[in-house]
């Protein structure tokens, strides 16, 4: 692909919106068919969450094409109140987070991390986080809380990932929270991730060489994340995900060269 002027920027005209919404439902509706019907009459997913002005919309384009997004709510007042909640984030709803409050932490929730097909072997996904990464230091956000995919609807699959996630050290050391039961999952699964050979292997412990899906993986490995409990059922998506944390000053030093890289280059271009 040939490179054209990457850049990221925070949506704020209702064009740049659309944008975001669109790469949402390309990805969500039209490639992974997690949508309703419904949906596919405009071909954008949109929630609430998304007109709150606390609510802060990252896009990437390559060149004048917009071709990744992601979102990232800040604590809001009316929704801590109407949930009950402490922290005032979507994931209360599903989560009780009181547990991960410490003095000075300041959490936002990111989601909706969405890469066309095409650019997700570019610097799409490195320019997304570094957007994520700028605008969230911007606004003093000391940790990010998340769940993330698990490409999956089968609660064992997702336990396994559970499992291969905590063989691999990704499991935080500090934060725990439990996950309600009963979980919503439907009887039978539509979607499995792992092979009958790889469930093979794990009911004997060979966990190593086992796969982690794309999500949680790339945020272990590139930003750090590290789960803090069990599978937790998604009944928008109707998938698995997995809730992880992400401290914004443990960040690993490769990612934020990049980071600092792509910066400097827009810096320069400008």
């Amino acid at each position: 692909m040939r490179r054209k002027h990457w850049h990221w920027r925070v949506a704020t005209t209702q064009r740049e919106l659309d944008d975001a919404a669109r790469i949402r439902w390309a990805v969500f509706g039209g490639e992974l068919g997690l949508l309703s019907e419904q949906s596919a009459l405009s071909r954008r997913e949109l929630t609430c969450v998304d007109t709150l002005d606390t609510t802060v919309h990252v896009l990437v384009h390559d060149g004048a094409e917009p071709v990744a997004t992601m979102r990232i709510a800040l604590p809001n007042a009316e929704v801590a109140a109407n949930l009950g909640g402490t922290v005032g984030l979507e994931l209360e709803q599903r989560l009780d987070l009181s547990a991960l409050l410490r003095p000075g932490m300041r959490f936002a929730e990111p989601s909706r991390f969405c890469v066309l097909p095409e650019w997700r072997r570019s610097e799409a996904v490195t320019w997304l986080q570094a957007g994520m990464y700028a605008e969230s230091r911007r606004r003093g956000v000391t940790h990010w809380i998340a769940s993330a995919n698990l490409e999956t609807d089968s609660p064992e699959d997702a336990l396994l990932s559970w499992q291969v996630v905590a063989s691999r050290g990704w499991r935080s050391p500090c934060f725990r929270v439990a996950v309600p039961d009963p979980r919503e999952a439907a009887a039978h699964a539509r979607t499995l991730f792992y092979t009958p050979e790889e469930r093979a292997r794990a009911k004997q412990g060979l966990l190593d060489g086992l796969r982690v899906p794309r999500s949680p993986s790339l945020f272990a490995r590139t930003m750090g994340a590290r789960f803090i409990a069990e599978p937790l059922y998604d009944a928008y998506f109707e998938w698995f995900t997995l809730p992880l944390i992400m401290a914004l000053d443990e960040i690993p030093a490769d990612s934020l060269a990049r980071f600092h890289a792509l910066e400097n280059s827009l810096s320069s271009a400008a």
